[in-house]
């Protein structure tokens, strides 16, 4: 399945939502742009979640550009096919690779927020790649999570490094990265325990695991991805500040986008905290990840079809 189609795939709910309540405001001899097809737009813009900022920002522009002219609905859909492009363009950041020896990436999120499958599918895609790649399950307090992981490193054929439950994450980790180093692995990916960005104290343990991983190796972790639940909607905003606060997150993974008319989140993430989104699931199996693109992304949005 090419990039578009899983966009398409993820972004079913939220096309139906946005291009259902686009319809709904045009008749057949177009619509007159005046105030209160404005606030109309806006209101259905703001239903997927992209936030006040950037709804506002995309009918000031159509409100500039086409006041007071009567204009058909594939004029004002590509005006916000443009905007949205332009309110999610960032530079295409797959995960930044170490020089040499194993790239370590850090992956942390809230509690439910499809962490552990995230991670499963970040694996897979790397093993897909041909490289070598080695779990570190630092999520040591729920016996459930370390259980999860395991399954999924035996299916993908990753290696898996674990430790007692309730022992020090922090020397999982340190663990892993030594193991990954010993065996030539190419990444280390490390599981962290899910943390409400309210828990101060699980907030610090994050801290200290980036801590151990920097003495380790220079310049690790080399990624530190937060994954965000798409459901959540605007609720991951406060999550992105927090943990990039405490762990100086790299980028974003945003999962179970395929569960939500929320989909329009992801330009209220850009906009507001400014981390590169850089995947999003698109489904519950192992390959139902994609690389996050501007382009394909809204064009998906908007598509036909199902």
């Amino acid at each position: 399945m090419g990039l578009f189609d899983k966009f398409k795939q993820g972004l079913a709910k939220t096309k139906q939502l946005l291009n259902t309540d686009i319809r709904d405001l045009f008749r057949a001899e177009g619509r007159l742009v005046d105030a209160g097809f404005l606030d109309e737009l806006f209101e259905k813009l703001v239903r997927t979640d992209m936030g006040v900022d950037a709804a506002q920002e995309i009918v000031d522009d159509i409100g500039e550009r086409f006041r007071a002219r009567v204009v058909e609905m594939i004029e004002i859909v590509e005006e916000i096919k443009q905007k949205l492009k332009a309110l999610l363009a960032q530079p295409a950041e797959p995960i930044h690779l170490a020089a040499s020896g194993p790239t370590v990436i850090m992956v942390a999120g809230v509690n439910g927020c499809g962490k552990t499958t995230s991670i499963a599918k970040l694996a897979n895609m790397f093993s897909d790649d041909g490289k070598k790649v080695v779990l570190g399950a630092a999520d040591t307090f729920r016996a459930a999570a370390v259980e999860q992981l395991t399954i999924w490193a035996g299916r993908l054929g990753a290696e898996i490094v674990t430790g007692p439950q309730g022992s020090d994450p922090a020397s999982v980790a340190h663990r892993a990265v030594a193991r990954a180093v010993e065996t030539a692995a190419d990444l280390c990916i490390v599981d962290t325990a899910g943390r409400l960005q309210t828990q101060q104290n699980l907030m610090q343990q994050l801290t200290k695991i980036h801590r151990v991983l920097s003495k380790q190796i220079p310049e690790s972790p080399h990624e530190v991805l937060l994954v965000l639940d798409a459901t959540t909607g605007q609720n991951g905003i406060s999550q992105a500040k927090h943990f990039t606060d405490a762990v100086r997150c790299t980028g974003l993974v945003l999962a179970k986008l395929d569960g939500t008319a929320k989909g329009g989140v992801v330009v209220a993430i850009r906009k507001q905290v400014g981390l590169p989104v850089k995947y999003i699931g698109v489904g519950e199996k192992a390959e139902d990840l994609a690389l996050f693109e501007a382009e394909p992304f809204v064009e998906a949005l908007f598509a036909e079809g199902s």
